[in-house]
């Protein structure tokens, strides 16, 4: 069973930072690559950012430079730090585990995901 609870979200202007919070229960965190994932109301959910075991990182074109995905090995926790936020970057944000080769998470159960608004 997956365990992970997100946390963190909130109302931001547009330009402002926020840092969300994926804990994750330690049989996963220790054996998976971890993503982000956000879904906008009337779209599908995609993958925003992604970070392995090892520590590689990868990043949707569109936020690029302005997330970072990091992981905290002692706390079994993944962030994704946001700056410079827009109002598109608005969803519900997801995180779960991220394969590669599936190109999406090892199991299609998610949880509640916390919601970024962001405000022009």
């Amino acid at each position: 069973q997956v365990q992970l609870v997100e946390s963190g979200g909130g109302l931001v202007q547009a330009g402002g930072p926020l840092r969300l919070s994926c804990a994750a229960s330690e049989n996963i965190f220790r054996g998976h690559g971890i993503g982000w994932y956000r879904q906008a109301p009337r779209e599908l959910r995609e993958l925003v950012a992604s970070i392995s075991t090892s520590g590689t990182t990868n990043y949707k074109y569109s936020v690029k430079g302005r997330f970072t995905i990091s992981r905290d090995n002692a706390k079994n926790t993944v962030y994704l730090r946001m700056n410079s936020l827009k109002p598109e970057d608005t969803a519900v944000y997801y995180c779960n585990t991220y394969v590669e080769v599936h190109g999406g998470p090892l199991y299609d159960t998610w949880g509640q995901g916390t919601q970024v608004t962001v405000s022009s």
